[in-house]
């Protein structure tokens, strides 16, 4: 494990202030310090032209109970929280991570039930493409990558994951205008697109993970 106060951590003080209206709204789950990198462990969904044609079919559909919805625009699967890594523990948290993770064969999982999610402090509501096949397979690399993070002492994923994909989101917790007919009404919209039995088959080939402005890609076998 990689004890805390390492010679070369800033002080408090070199903490710089977030100003929220640089990034739509959106508030950042940690306060952002000089020499911290944001990282996040997931599953790349690689979006092809009829998804982008469902997501937005989705999209204008919610935004007749929230117009303030605002379409993502990279597609993926967690398998971490996002946790923060001192400059000099990225090197050995990838190396660990792509020894955990390189007896893992590749596989398929489906996401096609939308839901509505909030993040943790209620600041941000998304809707997403929740998994109804390959959940086993998930939690297996979840639990690789838990061992990883527990390494580290940073915090593991949640308990009870729901893998999704998130589609749209916007800021403060409106999941109530989301929930009920809307979430009917989209639903409905993916049960009836043509293609959507193809499109929301996804292949895992690899796992990446990005710190910062790093990526780092672990085939899968």
């Amino acid at each position: 494990p990689v004890p805390a106060g390492l010679p070369g951590d800033p002080d408090p003080e070199e903490a710089v202030r977030e100003d929220s209206s640089l990034h739509g709204g959106r508030v950042r789950g940690f306060p952002h310090e000089r020499g911290n990198w944001a990282t996040h462990v997931y599953l790349p969904y690689i979006a092809q032209e009829e998804f982008l044609e469902l997501l937005e079919l989705l999209v204008s559909r919610a935004r007749t109970y929230v117009p303030s919805l605002a379409a993502m625009e990279e597609f993926h699967l967690s398998l971490s929280q996002c946790v923060v890594l001192r400059y000099h523990w990225i090197q050995p948290f990838v190396r660990s991570l792509r020894e955990r993770l390189a007896a893992f064969h590749r596989f398929f999982c489906v996401a096609d039930q939308v839901k509505v999610y909030t993040n943790q402090n209620k600041t941000r509501t998304f809707i997403g493409l929740e998994v109804s096949a390959g959940h086993f397979q998930l939690l297996e690399l979840v639990s690789e990558v838990d061992s990883v993070l527990e390494e580290f002492d940073l915090p593991t994923f949640y308990k009870d994951p729901s893998f999704h994909i998130s589609l749209a989101w916007c800021v403060g917790d409106l999941s109530g205008r989301l929930e009920g007919q809307c979430l009917r009404e989209l639903q409905d919209i993916v049960d009836g697109f043509e293609e959507s039995a193809f499109l929301l088959r996804i292949q895992s080939e690899q796992i990446r993970c990005k710190s910062g402005n790093k990526y780092f890609s672990f085939p899968l076998r």
